[in-house]
């Protein structure tokens, strides 16, 4: 009796103990083969080409990662939230990444509204932040965790000023500028240079991102001493701007930012003979030829997107998936080989040279300035 109750007892325990151990062991098939990073840019919204773009630039990138074995043997994943080019959904897609998808890298934002809404969040959490073509100068102190592979528009507004005063010979301009960041950005730094090289502002006149008429805008524009007019706008608000600049008849030289350089302004009707300001191109050859396969377009978020994946992958195969060793990690980027030249960061995160071209659009192409 005692002998069987001694078994009885010791099977029960047997039993008890495989049962604790099926419920604490991972199962073979939850161990991660994939390795995540947060994507978050303009899907939908004012800057959608541009961000489509961009996201098919990533992709590409990771695909041809993933072909090659990915990153120390994982699958390298994008998880992908639309965040319109604007401030607050960028915000809730920084906690989703963050809070539920629980990733050490995102990258993003696009619009520089998207990257600087992020950022204390992902300062907060110590998550890298990593942007392909957000610039404006406030992103330079974001914090520790931020990275641009893009020049600060503290670069472009001076090449800008440069140009108008110097190459175009015109004394008085005015500013017509979205009112985010990337326009206050750029036109603060404009306004400063060039009214240091003696040029004069003759009206500078912020609008609402959402503004689809800019007649009263153009009309008081119309009516000042401007010789020409820089333009500061994202694609849907630009492409009003221009067919009513046409439509009040209104015979001024005007130039836009690099944001320009989206399919939707070149081949409108109404962008034939204007300006734009963008860094200069050096695009690898083989690139433009995989963007093209892809149906997707050299604009300016494009080659960021794809280089920051690479220079992403490189680092986490040495250091891991650990947020601090990777930011560490991006500092020490030395002349990286970019599909646009080479990369190398700063002790802010920003990359340490640019250079800007300038580019006349006519019969739907953009031309090269000397």
């Amino acid at each position: 009796m005692r002998k069987k109750i001694l078994i009885t007892l010791l099977f029960l325990i047997i039993v008890s103990v495989l049962i604790i151990f099926l419920h604490t062991k991972k199962p073979l098939s939850s161990v991660a083969t994939t390795f995540s990073i947060g994507w978050m840019g303009p899907l939908t919204g004012d800057a959608a080409s541009l961000g489509q773009d961009a996201l098919k630039a990533s992709q590409l990138a990771v695909d041809e990662l993933n072909a090659e074995g990915g990153i120390n043997g994982k699958q390298l994943k994008l998880i992908v939230e639309d965040t319109k080019c604007d401030a607050i959904y960028a915000t809730t897609a920084m906690q989703k990444f963050i809070n539920v998808d629980h990733v050490k890298i995102v990258m993003g934002g696009l619009c520089s509204g998207e990257t600087l809404a992020a950022a204390p969040i992902a300062e907060e959490n110590h998550v890298v932040l990593f942007s392909p073509c957000s610039s404006s100068p406030d992103i330079t102190s974001a914090g520790d965790y931020i990275f641009r592979s893009y020049p600060s528009d503290s670069l472009q507004g001076k090449f800008t000023a440069e140009y108008v005063k110097n190459v175009l010979k015109k004394d008085k301009v005015a500013i017509l500028y979205v009112q985010n960041p990337w326009g206050d950005g750029i036109q603060k730094v404009f306004s400063n240079e060039y009214t240091q090289l003696g040029g004069d502002i003759s009206i500078a006149i912020p609008y609402e991102a959402q503004t689809r008429d800019l007649r009263t805008e153009l009309v008081k524009i119309q009516n000042s001493d401007a010789q020409a007019i820089y333009f500061l706008g994202v694609t849907e608000g630009t492409l009003v701007g221009l067919k009513q600049i046409y439509e009040l008849g209104i015979q001024l030289p005007v130039l836009g930012g690099d944001t320009w350089s989206d399919q939707a302004i070149l081949t409108s009707p109404f962008s034939n003979g204007t300006y734009y300001i963008q860094p200069k191109e050096n695009y690898d050859t083989e690139f433009v030829n995989k963007l093209e396969k892809i149906k997707a377009h050299t604009s300016i978020c494009t080659p960021g997107s794809y280089n920051n994946i690479y220079i992403l992958a490189d680092i986490i195969k040495k250091v891991g998936n650990d947020s601090e060793k990777i930011k560490n990690a991006l500092y020490g980027v030395q002349d990286f080989t970019g599909v646009n030249g080479p990369i190398t960061f700063d002790q802010n995160g920003d990359i340490v040279h640019a250079e800007y071209s300038i580019k006349k659009i006519v019969s739907n192409e953009a031309n090269f300035q000397e």
